[in-house]
């Protein structure tokens, strides 16, 4: 492209005009600001992470194990949603600490363990401790061969 300089020589136009393409670079990242959001929002394959420290869990408390199929047990013995309070009532007396852990399948649907902790308020217990790795297939056989 040629240009008219003021001396009246033409000579060659060699810069480059990046205002359009800074004008499209910035609508881009607008654009993926706006819409980057929505992508992490519609996430469904949530697994639970691994803990690799932190207190071990006491065995003499008292612990709700819940398989992936819903089924509770206290301390190794099958109970119902309706029993489980007073169930916690019963064994609360025999506890030093009136605290709770909770032990369920990743499957396991939030408002079984809402159930657990609604159960555990009823009974007065004072905490509750959910179990960070959950109950493995090895322990949910162990407890349906005690039944």
């Amino acid at each position: 492209m040629a240009m008219k300089t003021n001396k009246g020589k033409e000579a060659l136009f060699t810069e480059i005009n990046i205002t359009p393409l800074t004008d499209i670079f910035l609508v881009l990242l607008i654009i993926m600001m706006v819409v980057a959001p929505t992508f992490q929002s519609n996430d469904t394959s949530i697994s639970m992470p691994e803990i690799n420290s932190g207190m071990s869990i006491e065995q003499k408390n008292a612990t709700v194990s819940v398989t992936k199929e819903g089924t509770m047990y206290l301390n190794g013995n099958p109970v119902t949603e309706d029993n489980l309070a007073n169930e916690l009532v019963t064994l609360k007396e025999q506890l030093e600490k009136p605290e709770l852990v909770v032990k369920a399948d990743e499957k396991v649907k939030s408002t079984k363990i809402m159930e657990i902790m609604n159960a555990a308020q009823d009974a007065e217990y004072k905490k509750l401790i959910v179990a960070g790795e959950p109950l493995s297939k090895k322990e949910q056989d162990k407890l349906k061969k005690r039944t």
